[in-house]
């Protein structure tokens, strides 16, 4: 029983993190194109 909750557990925590690492990856594709917009109405 106690193997089944620490699997459990490792599971949960993988999915919770993987979740997480979507995020900051798409945080910072919004932060690069914000940051090409800035670029490009500079050199207007």
């Amino acid at each position: 029983m106690k193997h089944l909750k620490i699997i459990i557990t490792f599971c949960a925590l993988s999915l919770s993190l993987s979740a997480c690492g979507n995020t900051l990856n798409g945080l910072g594709q919004d932060i690069e194109r914000a940051g090409e917009k800035v670029q490009s109405a500079t050199k207007k």
